[in-house]
């Protein structure tokens, strides 16, 4: 319980303690029946009284991800895949990738977008974009996690904590932050490891799109 509802708590217990000590010396109140039901009473509000006050938290960050896998080599034994997600949040972009070594091209496109909400460092509510049916599809519910469980797993672990909504985005339509995304999956597959450089070059081509 934080400080602050800690004390307003008490403040209330208090307030009402005396309250009840006070209407307990009258003889209509002597009782021990009318004690019990009183602190019963006294329970209940106190009990409601701090839910109301614990259950009121800020509303959630609003924040956009666009993300892209890339696998080059897709299937072959010596495939280069990788993942990348730009995160958007009132005008500012952030750019994240991970390299992903040999996988599919659509294990590349769930780990891409597992990397763009575990960037997150708080709960939030998301909107994720990404040219990926098979992901849209699979997140929404509507198709079944029957290949690549460890990939699900993981963004299934990622995405728990927010509110997300996932929409599909046609790939290679000329959308800036998801060409953004695309190029810098594929030149981070190409390269074999994540380099800051590619990183903020898609921010960089992103410029001051809005969010």
């Amino acid at each position: 319980m934080c400080k602050c509802v800690f004390q307003h708590t008490a403040r209330f217990y208090l307030i009402f303690r005396r309250a009840a000590i006070v209407r307990l010396n009258l003889p209509c109140f002597y009782s021990r029946t009318c004690h019990a039901v009183f602190i019963r009473v006294r329970a209940t509000l106190l009990s409601k009284y701090v839910t109301e006050t614990t259950t009121q938290s800020p509303p959630r960050k609003k924040v956009k991800i666009y993300c892209d896998g890339s696998s080059l080599g897709n299937g072959q034994v010596a495939s280069r895949a990788a993942g990348v997600a730009l995160l958007g949040y009132k005008g500012f972009w952030r750019a994240v990738g991970e390299y992903l070594g040999r996988a599919t091209n659509q294990q590349a496109e769930i780990a891409a977008a597992a990397v763009g909400l575990e960037s997150l460092t708080e709960p939030c509510e998301v909107e994720i974009f990404t040219d990926s049916r098979y992901v849209v599809e699979t997140m929404s519910g509507r198709f079944r996690k029957k290949a690549n469980p460890d990939w699900w797993k993981r963004l299934d672990k990622a995405a728990a904590r927010h509110q997300v909504k996932w929409q599909w985005t046609r790939g290679h339509d000329g959308h800036v932050v998801q060409e953004a995304a695309d190029t810098a999956a594929r030149r981070i597959a190409a390269a074999e490891r994540v380099d800051e450089s590619i990183l903020l070059d898609a921010v960089d081509q992103v410029g001051t799109v809005e969010d």
